[in-house]
């Protein structure tokens, strides 16, 4: 039987069935909503991307979406504190589209990084994490500089662990350790600087999602091309897509680029 978003529908309500929380079903949207019953906190499937997973994966991307899902469900239902979490504490990057609140109002903690990226607070809750919202810090009495000292700290501490390829003449640098924080290393200045350091032409960087940093050794005018088509593959499929530019790393400032065919790219007008 050809599975349907109907069909699908019929299975998540019967998978995701609890006494604490309800789903509806929306058949305009083609959503699925699932919802904590005291608090209505929840969360929105679209169910047509559900079933090209289940397409492709079977029933494995049904048990997947389950894990996720009940475990997002815990974390909204939970009291998260900060303090004694510290270690916890990691920024991440999103794009400058990515919303600056919750889905109950509250404004998220978030700095602005490049034209195209900004910096997000998150608490490692283990299997998944909770982005810091400003409530969070007024119950501790923290500051936003005290969020990003400590996230910032932390992202230092991580392993930079790197997979090198050449490519006509250029060197690629892959960061995808899946600890959910790869994207997060282009904050480690330090770590810019050594392999800036050790390039032998013009460094680029490239965050095209949440688990990977790129770093390309641009030693020819094919390594723009190259690091263009690479960054568009990762950034279409990625699971937190950030952005298919690149950027140019130098004099300790990013600064995203159109890479042009053949050519050095144009510096895009922008934040640094």
């Amino acid at each position: 039987m050809k599975m349907t978003s109907l069909n699908m529908k019929n299975i998540l309500q019967e998978r995701l069935s609890s006494d604490d929380y309800k789903t509806s079903y929306n058949r305009d949207k083609d959503t699925l909503r699932i919802e904590w019953k005291d608090t209505k906190q929840g969360m929105t499937i679209t169910l047509p991307n559900v079933v090209s997973k289940y397409n492709e994966r079977g029933e494995e991307a049904i048990d997947d979406l389950k894990d996720h899902v009940q475990e997002a469900m815990r974390i909204m239902h939970e009291d998260h504190h900060l303090s004694g979490m510290e270690k916890s504490i990691f920024p991440v990057i999103r794009s400058t589209s990515f919303t600056t609140e919750t889905k109950g109002g509250k404004k998220l903690i978030h700095k602005e990084h490049t034209a195209e990226t900004r910096v997000y607070y998150a608490l490692d809750l283990g299997k998944s994490y909770q982005l810091i919202d400003e409530s969070m810090l007024e119950e501790e009495g923290w500051t936003r500089d005290r969020i990003d000292e400590i996230a910032t700290f932390n992202v230092r501490s991580l392993e930079n662990e790197y997979k090198k390829d050449t490519v006509a003449g250029n060197d690629f640098y892959f960061v995808a350790t899946q600890d959910g924080y790869d994207a997060s290393r282009i904050l480690n200045e330090a770590f810019l600087e050594e392999m800036l350091v050790n390039a032998k032409g013009e460094l680029a960087v490239a965050v095209p999602h949440q688990d990977v940093l790129i770093f390309a050794d641009i030693q020819n005018k094919a390594g723009y091309d190259i690091l263009a088509q690479m960054t568009m593959k990762f950034f279409a499929e990625g699971r937190i897509p950030i952005t298919s530019l690149s950027f140019i790393y130098e004099d300790k400032t990013l600064e995203p680029v159109f890479i042009l065919a053949k050519n050095r790219p144009e510096k895009k007008n922008g934040k640094d």
